[in-house]
């Protein structure tokens, strides 16, 4: 197979986990409450990192049959990367280390990998033919501490140098992982072994590059004076040698080692302000990567590295905290102005809206987050507010028929409460769909937050709930109104910022004010967008081709990474929808529609008042759906699959 005919760039064999990272920082281990899981372990974080760096990357390893390991193999799925030989091991549980952040020299860490998962790498695990897929294989040190993943990397590395593959070694040295520490020291960066230097020793010819910090280099050369470890470790074999050097930056070795540093050129780093140093190594190495595997200049090589492992000290978490492709080149273009990437709202922005975990390129979106008028109905009815939550369960109901019978996959979506539809949100949570969640007090003008304090209320939500606020604002309202929303909108978009929920912000025009142009909702936009809130997603009422336009130019310069805007409805008749969805036709930034009473409101009122068994309702409610969802693709044909 030609270099040009290959399926993936690099195949990345070693450690994969679960990092639980603890949110108090500052905090001692012991004192820490609440943890962030994110994918980690080194290879698993490089594979994932070189995915969204733009290669084709596979993870070689095996992760258990449990929850964590379905984990890691959807997290590097959902970047891309190969999971064919992510081997799923019936015996052993996934890894999980347990991290903290103290302050800008102590980070403890404990490694939970008694006889996990990857560590059950075998000979037999590895296939040649999977192996000659790649240009290029990857190994991790720690996969070289134990005699059978030892094993199964030489037989990788021994394939790959048959076919001419390019293999690389980030020596990743974690004494603990060698046995060398007490079990719960998982902090020390260093001990001397002559064990482990003649392990490291005894493979490196295998390399054309290895890579490492200064102390890495220290253990694989066996001296604790850097340029004597180099020239031991030249001695091994003829790979290029990146040697790491902090923030200052790290050198490129491709031939003798020199009798000092000053007859070394140095690849300057980037300075900024250190977070977390945790994970900044897995983020040089895929930086480092995407620029040999593309033949680049070592100088470019290593500006990406350095820049990635930038990033990634100023962030909390390893995989999520590395930077995608735009984000880095978006970086290293302004790299001298931007000391504090962490404050940087342009790069933040970036790193928000370029790592989404999925695609929606159409919504076909049910609302029934009504609480006020459906209690309206219930009291109608002379009912109690009890049966709200049952009839919200039927609503999904007839909304899944309908997706199901339209076949809305990836399109479908529902807008639903806490209040009357949490059953209905636990029942859809985790089947992919959309799911938006109302946060405003039913009516409120200013604006208020139903449930208190959006930060209160997002560290209970799922990551795939979409923070849904509804404002009903006028250009013209009293300064101090429009201050108050203001404000409290700018405090919500900050929230999602933080708790990395999306947002969708509706804009609506109050319905006391008689002064209705539809010109307005550009002027509100823009104004949003001036205060810096930059929603992923607009929800707006039916407007004309003009208005449409107008809006697409905005959002186009002020924020080319939005989702999108989806139409609502305000119980309006089903042809003014339809005449609503045509207007919306040639503009692509309408992605869909959320709509709700035109759908549920009449056969809603009925089975409350008893007129509508449980199946009838579900039946129409599903035709209504069923029709709106026909009048979209009616005009946008081209939107099915």
């Amino acid at each position: 197979m030609s270099t040009q005919e290959k399926r993936l760039d690099v195949i990345c064999i070693g450690r994969i986990a679960v990092d639980l990272y603890g949110q108090q920082i500052g905090a001692r281990l012991e004192d820490m409450t609440t943890f962030s899981k994110y994918l980690g372990g080194s290879s698993g974080n490089v594979a994932y990192g070189t995915a969204i760096q733009g290669l084709k990357s596979g993870m070689l390893a095996r992760v258990g049959d449990e929850h964590m390991g379905r984990f890691l193999r959807e997290e590097l799925q959902r970047v891309g990367a190969d999971t064919q030989c992510l081997i799923t091991d019936e015996k052993r549980l996934t890894g999980l280390v347990i991290l903290g952040i103290k302050d800008q020299d102590t980070f403890p860490l404990v490694f939970y990998r008694d006889n996990c998962a990857d560590m059950g790498l075998v000979p037999d695990d590895i296939d040649e033919e999977y192996i000659t897929s790649a240009r290029a294989v990857a190994v991790t040190g720690t996969h070289l501490s134990h005699p059978d993943t030892r094993a199964a990397v030489l037989k990788a590395l021994d394939i790959a140098r048959r076919h001419g593959l390019r293999t690389a070694l980030d020596i990743d040295y974690r004494p603990v992982l060698w046995g060398l520490t007490s079990l719960g020291d998982g902090e020390t960066r260093f001990v001397e072994s002559q064990h482990v230097t003649q392990q490291l020793q005894e493979v490196l010819h295998y390399f054309d590059l290895v890579v490492g910090t200064e102390e890495e280099f220290h253990i694989a050369g066996g001296s604790t004076d850097t340029i004597t470890a180099l020239k031991n470790v030249r001695q091994a074999t003829k790979a290029t040698l990146v040697c790491k050097r902090g923030p200052m930056g790290c050198v490129v070795l491709e031939g003798p080692i020199p009798d000092s540093w000053e007859q070394t050129a140095l690849q300057s780093g980037v300075r900024v302000e250190v977070l977390n140093v945790l994970g900044a190594g897995d983020a040089f190495m895929s930086g480092l990567l995407r620029g040999w595997l593309n033949d680049e200049s070592w100088e470019q090589a290593c500006r990406y590295a350095n820049a990635c492992g930038a990033l990634v000290v100023s962030r909390h978490g390893c995989a999520p905290a590395m930077p995608t492709r735009a984000e880095l080149d978006d970086f290293l273009s302004r790299e001298k102005e931007v000391k504090r990437p962490d404050l940087d709202s342009r790069l933040n922005h970036l790193h928000r809206v370029t790592s989404r975990k999925q695609k929606w390129e159409e919504l076909c979106v049910f609302a029934f987050d009504h609480r006020k008028q459906l209690l309206d109905m219930a009291d109608e009815a002379g009912v109690d507010a009890s049966r709200l939550p049952e009839l919200k369960t039927l609503l999904l109901r007839a909304a899944e028929e309908a997706a199901g019978e339209a076949g809305l996959d990836n399109r479908s979506g529902i807008l639903a409460d806490t209040t009357y539809g949490q059953p209905a949100l636990n029942a859809i949570t985790g089947k992919g769909w959309w799911i938006g969640r109302p946060i405003e007090m039913p009516g409120s003008r200013p604006l208020r937050l139903e449930h208190g304090n959006i930060g209160s209320q997002l560290i209970d939500w799922p990551q795939e709930h979409v923070v849904k606020c509804l404002v009903f604002y006028h250009p013209h309202d009293e300064a101090g109104l429009r201050h108050e929303q203001d404000e409290l909108i700018l405090d919500v978009w900050k929230g999602c910022n933080k708790s990395g929920h999306e947002l969708l912000l509706e804009v609506i025009l109050p319905e006391d004010n008689a002064d209705k142009k539809e010109s307005y909702y550009f002027d509100m936009l823009s104004h949003f967008y001036s205060l810096g809130i930059q929603p992923d997603w607009w929800k707006l009422p039916p407007l004309s081709l003009e208005s449409w336009e107008a809006i697409s130019g905005l959002i186009e310069q002020q924020d080319p990474h939005c989702r999108g805007i989806l139409i609502l409805g305000l119980d309006a008749s089903e042809e003014k929808l339809k005449a609503g969805f045509a207007a919306a036709a040639k503009a692509p930034w309408v992605k869909g529609f959320a709509v709700g009473r035109t759908i549920f409101g009449q056969p809603s009122r009925q089975w409350l008042q008893g007129e509508l068994d449980d199946d009838a309702l579900i039946a129409q409610v599903k035709s209504n759906y069923l029709t709106l969802i026909d009048y979209w693709r009616q005009v946008r044909p081209t939107r099915q699959s």
